[in-house]
């Protein structure tokens, strides 16, 4: 059985990407809906968590979305805030970080490989 010592931490460029997005999306929530410059308490403690979550992640660089990940390894109550923050900052993305949104949408490997010649 690995512990968390063991367990070697995810740092590869989609996970930072997704780091940086998600982190993103969490200052823009709270700037929003808490009218704080700086994170608060509750922000910050869900930014570390899912900090901590993507460098965890078992599928590493071969990362779903979390949504479509067959393992929620969030809890509950960390799981309806995160959904509760990208529902409300993805709109808002796009008027504060248009390039990353757009390098955000999920595009199909079929589509992806005739984009790509």
């Amino acid at each position: 059985m690995r512990t968390d010592a063991d367990q070697q931490l995810n740092d590869g460029p989609k996970i930072r990407k997704e780091k940086d997005i998600v982190a993103k999306m969490i200052r823009l929530y709270c700037k929003k809906k808490h009218r704080e410059k700086e994170l608060c308490e509750e922000c910050r403690n869900l930014n570390e968590y899912a900090m901590k979550r993507l460098s965890h992640c078992k599928f590493g660089e071969e990362k779903t979305a979390c949504a479509k990940c067959p393992i929620h390894c969030y809890k509950p109550g960390y799981r309806q805030k995160i959904k509760e923050v990208m529902r409300f900052s993805g709109p808002w993305m796009l008027l504060y970080h248009p390039l990353e949104s757009i390098r955000h949408i999920p595009i199909p490997n079929r589509l992806r490989k005739s984009i790509s010649r």
